[in-house]
C-alpha cells in the first residue's frame, strides 16, 4: 500500500475534535464510494478524504502565519475571510507531516472548499464528498429548507458527477449570496462558470 491510511486515520484522530474527525471519516468513506463507482485508486481518495479538514481547526491568524511562513499564496477574498486558507494550509500539512507527495491528492484537498474550473475526478470526487458524506443533515433545513434538493444532490453524486459539482456550487454561491456577511471566493465563482453548463 502506498499510504497506511489506519496510521493516517489514527494520527488524525489526535489532532481534530471528534465532530471534525468524524466529518473527515464520513467524508473518506463517500469519497471511497465515489472512487469505486467512477474507477480511481481508492487509497487516493481515502488520504485525500481524511486529510481534507487537517487544518480546519487552525485560527484564522494560525492559518495567516502558517501560510505566510510557508510562502503560500493568501488572495484578497483569503485575506478578508482567512478560514478559506484551510485547504491550502491543509494541503502543505499533507505534504509535510502526512507524506503525500502526489500533486493531484494535495489539490484535492487544496480546493476541496472553492473548487475550481476544471477539476480532476479526485478534485470532483473530495469536493462532492465533503457535501454530502452521511453526516451532513445541516443543509437541508439551514440552507434552503429544500430536503428534496439535498438528496437530489446525493443520488447525482453518483450518476453525474459534473452536475453534482454544479448543483453544490449554485447552492453554496445562493447561500451565500444571501447572507452579506459571507465571502465569495473568485475561484468558487469561475468554477462555477464553468460547471453550470451541467444543470
Amino acid at each position: 500500500m502506498k499510504y497506511d491510511i489506519n496510521d493516517i486515520c489514527d494520527r488524525v484522530s489526535k489532532k481534530l475534535k471528534k465532530k471534525r474527525y468524524m466529518h473527515s471519516l464520513g467524508v473518506m468513506y463517500t469519497a471511497q464510494a465515489l472512487a469505486m463507482k467512477y474507477e480511481i485508486p481508492i487509497e487516493d481518495a481515502a488520504a485525500a478524504g481524511i486529510l481534507h479538514d487537517i487544518a480546519k481547526e487552525m485560527s484564522e491568524e494560525e492559518l495567516i502565519n502558517y501560510c505566510g511562513k510557508h510562502n503560500i499564496y493568501i488572495s484578497q477574498a483569503e485575506k478578508e475571510a482567512p478560514y478559506l486558507l484551510h485547504g491550502k494550509a491543509g494541503a502543505n500539512i499533507a505534504k509535510k507531516k502526512y507524506g503525500v507527495n502526489e500533486e493531484h491528492i494535495l489539490d484535492a484537498i487544496r480546493f476541496h472548499t472553492t473548487g475550481r474550473a476544471q477539476m480532476t475526478m479526485i478534485e470532483k470526487i473530495i469536493f462532492v464528498a465533503d457535501y454530502i458524506e452521511p453526516g451532513r443533515t445541516q443543509y437541508s433545513d439551514s440552507e434552503t429548507g429544500d430536503n428534496n434538493a439535498f438528496c437530489a444532490i446525493r443520488k447525482e453524486a453518483f450518476t453525474d458527477l459534473d452536475r453534482a459539482c454544479a448543483l453544490i456550487m449554485k447552492r453554496t454561491i445562493d447561500y451565500l449570496k444571501s447572507d452579506k456577511s459571507k465571502h465569495i471566493d473568485s475561484t468558487s465563482m469561475e468554477a462555477y462558470g464553468y460547471y453550470k453548463v451541467f444543470l
